[in-house]
């Protein structure tokens, strides 16, 4: 799902006139009293819209990942998925993905001995 500081009517215009948000099949969530961008912290109070910022929570209702982009910067969707899959495979296996992991690759023991080794 998306959220944002806009109104309802600006995510209905903004998808009826976005190419790219024409087949977007996900609910757009107005947040026009900032409480849910507050309790993410990602609302920019001075100008009370939310930063561009994307959470993911797993199945417990945790933060699982955090990340902010700075405005001029767009969203890497391959990115997203490679997090969500590597949070998975995480919470499935035990283990930890190391840096550049991909889906298919072996994760690492969850092992203090491995400090500052790898």
């Amino acid at each position: 799902m998306s959220i944002s500081t806009d109104s309802v009517y600006a995510h209905k215009v903004f998808k009826e006139t976005s190419p790219s948000l024409k087949n977007v099949n996900y609910p757009m969530v107005s947040d026009r009293t900032h409480q849910i961008s507050r309790a993410y912290r990602v609302l920019d109070e001075k100008s009370g819209a939310a930063i561009r910022a994307s959470v993911f929570i797993d199945p417990n209702g945790i933060i699982a990942a955090k990340l902010i982009y700075p405005g001029e910067v767009g969203r890497n969707l391959h990115e997203h998925v490679r997090i969500m899959q590597g949070i998975q495979y995480a919470q499935q296996t035990g283990k930890g993905v190391p840096a550049n992991w991909q889906p298919g690759q072996q994760g690492i023991n969850k092992d203090p001995n491995f400090i500052g080794k790898i």
